[in-house]
């Protein structure tokens, strides 16, 4: 579930640091309030956030800011030394951290749906649930030491946040937000029926139906996990779908149709109640 948003978003990873740092050195936050990740790839740091306890970081560990605060890092054990950055390249026989270090960027606007449901601070340590930790960091490990720049560095970055998300739906999702219907055994049948079919003119028996609840059972629950009715998340489904198909070209009763609107005009009332933008803007603008 969470792979139909991050694909829908068109997520893509930027890697702005991927070397061993050497010497005493200290790495501070890079751009707050954007998206970022950091992992140790090599040895193990310690992290600082004010208002946070510090928190060790070993090899293959990570740190998600969904809107990057104010933080630093530093090696885990004294080091003596200036401060130096060496390409993997020749850094096969340096004592350093590995570090490697990335921005997420969304090339669609409902990612920030997605960040807005985040915790302020996402943090993945070994565990027997993290096996995916381990194995990625594997492949950074070696790719970065044959090309640290590489594009199979960001989309393996990208695999990295993937597996991270999907991890949090499913195993450290709280229990109260749209995130949280993701990780529900009952609503999470509605949500996929709508996510494969956001064409089909659902009503709340019919979701309830798929999901094995009553009407007011379904109702009840998905206002509980989520805060939103069942029918404000079909509607916000369905414009994000049509605010992706607009900005690739389709045209506004296409787009209508496939969302599940009979009529040109009340899709577009709709579009423009998510985005404050008339449809035919989208599509204009991406051309």
């Amino acid at each position: 579930m969470i792979v139909d948003l991050l694909k829908l978003f068109r997520m893509h990873a930027e890697v702005y640091h991927n070397a061993k740092v050497c010497g005493d050195w200290l790495i501070r936050e890079s751009e707050l309030g954007q998206t970022c990740f950091h992992m140790p790839t090599e040895g193990a740091c310690i992290l600082s956030i004010p208002g946070f306890p510090d928190e060790i970081l070993e090899a293959g560990e990570l740190v998600i800011f969904p809107r990057e605060l104010p933080h630093s890092m530093r090696p885990a054990s004294e080091i003596e030394g200036l401060q130096v950055h060496v390409p993997y390249a020749r850094a096969v026989e340096v004592e350093g951290t590995g570090m490697l270090c990335g921005k997420i960027l969304f090339q669609h606007v409902g990612g920030d749906a997605l960040i807005n449901s985040l915790p302020k601070v996402m943090i993945f340590k070994h565990s027997a649930n993290t096996m995916w930790l381990h194995q990625l960091r594997q492949l950074l490990i070696d790719e970065s030491y044959l090309n640290a720049q590489s594009l199979v560095i960001d989309r393996l970055s990208e695999l990295v946040f993937v597996y991270a998300m999907r991890h949090y739906v499913e195993q450290d999702c709280s229990d109260v937000g749209v995130l949280a219907l993701y990780g529900h055994s009952k609503l999470r049948r509605a949500l996929l029926e709508m996510h494969r079919s956001p064409q089909k003119a659902w009503t709340l028996k019919g979701l309830a139906t798929v999901s094995g609840l009553s009407r007011t059972g379904l109702a009840e629950s998905f206002k509980a996990v989520s805060g939103w009715t069942t029918m404000q998340y079909l509607t916000w489904w369905r414009m994000q779908l049509a605010y992706d198909y607009l900005s690739r070209g389709d045209s506004v009763s296409m787009v209508a149709e496939a969302v599940g609107y009979r009529s040109e005009a009340a899709f577009s009332r709709a579009f423009r109640r998510e985005f404050s933008l008339h449809a035919g803007e989208v599509r204009r603008a991406h051309k």
